[in-house]
């Protein structure tokens, strides 16, 4: 620090003295080691070692995402259920390893940026005493009339030098106010950018704990299935039978209720098809089935067909609002944990949206937001997960005609199911065709 200050003194002393080019660069120079002082080499290797660890986690994520790809495709059993729930909390266990370094390098990245902001400070007071200087002696010398300076000169060629360095000194002057500006510039840069890590940051935090409750979820629904079942295999298929004849159950009302929501819908109420009115709900998109007759639904659904978009991924992972809007809904259609007491939707937020539309988020591990929330797009909203009549982890995304939204109890399914004229998601979204990664989803030309 002193040696800062002392570097700082000797800029404005050089400018007090000379204030000329050649000394506007000394100026540079010193400001250059005054900022060079600051170990900032450390904690840029710091983030450059959070980064690679970032990295190898997420390699190790690749392998348990394709085995849980793989356990999917297979029959349903106790075994598969337990080997599922296994993976899932291994991938869960690797999030938050790369939440916690995540947040570290996160740290990192805030002490750097504190000291980036430090050093612009002090190069901005260097300027503004610097301008200060230059200005007193530019006037100074501007008061001097031409006669007084040539009586002053001991011959006329000091004379023109004399007047030549008002010039050089207009000209520093000039240069060091751009200088004074562009770090002003830097400085509200930097301040903006230390913000929105700070904002990142506690995100990471805030998802870390949720992440955290979610495992220790997992675990407690894999003992409670263990209990439950004594591993009989055919009791555990005794129940899911059971559990497929109340969906369909399900399914006949809600098709009924949309049905005759339908005869009295307007589309011309509803905002033009184009893409980017609503944005992904994921940030790592991978798209498992679209909306309508699509080949899963087929063989699934009583209805046939899909009323949303399907988008997998590991189970934790945070679902974020399609766009600004309320919260107006938030649910559970489960009536417990275990496999066949799964309904409907699950766990499920309903967001509506000042266009006339609604969106709904289903069959999440975790909400986080309360109705009466207001949120903006991008907003984390809640967490991807695998309540509800779901093979598997995804996040369901339905977008309703918002005047035709509905709350129907619809037993066996717990509180109440939300019910209304859906729409193809895809009319809205941005384009599902430049989405690099798609299972056989069904997509269809919107």
């Amino acid at each position: 620090m002193r040696r800062t200050t002392a570097l700082v003194i000797l800029c404005a002393v050089l400018v007090a003295l000379f204030g000329d080019a050649t000394v506007h660069a000394q100026q540079n120079a010193l400001l250059a080691q005054a900022v060079q002082g600051t170990p900032m080499s450390d904690l840029q290797k710091h983030i450059e070692e959070k980064s690679v660890e970032l990295q190898k986690l997420q390699e190790q994520r690749a392998p348990i995402e394709k085995a849980l790809e793989d356990v999917g495709r297979s029959k349903d059993s106790i075994s598969k259920e337990i080997q599922t729930y296994n993976l899932n909390i291994n991938q869960l266990n690797l999030s938050i390893k790369s939440n916690t370094v995540n947040i570290e390098k996160l740290n990192y990245e805030i002490d750097s940026l504190s000291n980036e902001i430090d050093n612009i400070r002090n190069s901005i007071a260097v300027q503004k005493e610097s301008i200060g200087k230059l200005f007193i002696e530019l006037q100074e010398r501007e008061n001097e009339t031409l006669f007084e300076r040539i009586l002053r000169s001991e011959s006329l060629s000091d004379s023109v030098s004399a007047i030549e360095s008002i010039a050089t000194l207009n000209k520093s002057l000039n240069e060091n106010i751009v200088s004074l500006q562009q770090l002003q510039g830097d400085y509200t840069d930097k301040i903006d950018q230390n913000k929105k890590t700070k904002t990142k940051k506690e995100i990471q935090k805030s998802d870390l704990l949720n992440l955290q409750q979610i495992t220790q979820e997992q675990k407690a629904e894999k003992q409670r299935l263990l209990e439950q079942t004594k591993n009989v295999e055919q009791y555990y298929q005794q129940q899911l039978d059971e559990l497929d004849k109340k969906q369909a159950e399900i399914s006949s009302v809600i098709e009924e209720i949309e049905h005759k929501l339908r005869e009295s819908f307007d589309p011309t109420l509803l905002p033009l098809k184009r893409p980017g009115v609503l944005s992904f709900p994921v940030d790592d998109i991978y798209i498992t089935q679209c909306y309508g007759p699509t080949r899963f639904a087929a063989r699934a659904y009583r209805t046939k067909s899909h009323n949303g978009v399907d988008f997998g991924g590991p189970i934790g992972t945070p679902v974020l609002a399609a766009d600004d809007g309320k919260v107006v809904k938030t649910g559970n259609n489960d009536r417990g944990t275990s496999r066949w007491n799964r309904y409907q939707y699950g766990k499920h937020i309903l967001i509506q949206h000042s266009n006339n539309l609604t969106t709904l988020y289903a069959h999440l591990s975790k909400i986080a937001v309360k109705e009466g929330d207001t949120v903006k797009r991008g907003d984390v909203i809640g967490y991807l997960g695998n309540t509800g009549y779901a093979y598997g982890p995804h996040l369901h995304l339905s977008v309703f005609w918002a005047p035709s939204v509905q709350y129907k109890a619809v037993p066996p399914a717990a509180g109440t199911v939300p019910v209304g004229v859906s729409i193809d998601p895809a009319y809205y979204l941005p384009s599902l065709y430049n989405v690099p990664k798609m299972r056989d989803a069904g997509c269809k030309a919107s």
